[in-house]
Parts: C-alpha cells; structure tokens; sequence
C-alpha cells in the first residue's frame, strides 16, 4: 500500500521500491477496527446496545478482561458508547454510534468474502 507521503525510491534488484513514511489508509483503517474481537463486538452491537456480561457471552471464547480492554480502545475511538445502567450493583451496557455503524459494512464485504471463498 502507497501513502502520499513517501520516501526516494530504493533500487532492489528488478523493482523500485517505494517506502512509505506514514501509515497507509489501511493501515490506518485496521487500527481502528482491526485486532482480535473488535470486529465481533462491533457486529453485536449493530441491532441494539447490549450490557457487557451479555456481550462476554455472546463472544464465547473472549475474557472479560479483553472485552473490556477493547471496549475502552473503540469508546476512545468513538465507535461505541458506554452507558451506565446503574451503579448498584454496576451495570453498563454499550452501543454502536454512527462512527461505529459506518464500519459495519467493510465488515458486510469481509463476511460476504470469507462466505464465498469458504474461508
């Protein structure tokens, strides 16, 4: 992947090479919504905010503690929101915003393609 920003072209052999200086826009892309169940919390929360010991059950194979960890790095991101149900005891439950929602169709394409490849 090219970014606009690059550095003089290395010669390697038969190809000249470009070297990017800056992340590319998929680069920059998979940081957001790339890494181990960011995806999947994204697509559960597409319908309707879920509470977070509900969306540990529906990811099966992930700990709390990384739901959480994850929970946090796309609430920074903006891609969901955490609302407090209540305090005691504590309950929150977390919701898809518009950020959030205008990923779910690279995630559409990604789920079509892994279907039509049987991946």
């Amino acid at each position: 992947m090219e970014s606009n920003k690059t550095a003089p072209a290395a010669t390697t052999g038969k190809k000249k090479l470009t070297t990017c200086l800056e992340p590319c826009p998929i680069e920059r892309g998979m940081r957001i919504i790339g890494g181990k169940w960011k995806a999947s919390i994204l697509w559960h929360l597409k319908d309707e905010p879920v509470r977070f010991n509900d969306l540990c059950r529906q990811l099966g194979g992930a700990s709390k503690k990384m739901v959480d960890q994850r929970l946090k790095e796309m609430e920074q991101y903006g891609l969901v929101n955490r609302n407090v149900l209540s305090t005691r005891p504590i309950a929150v439950s977390y919701e898809i915003t518009d950020f959030g929602r205008s990923a779910l169709c690279v995630l559409e394409k990604l789920r079509d393609w892994t279907e039509e490849h049987g991946v």
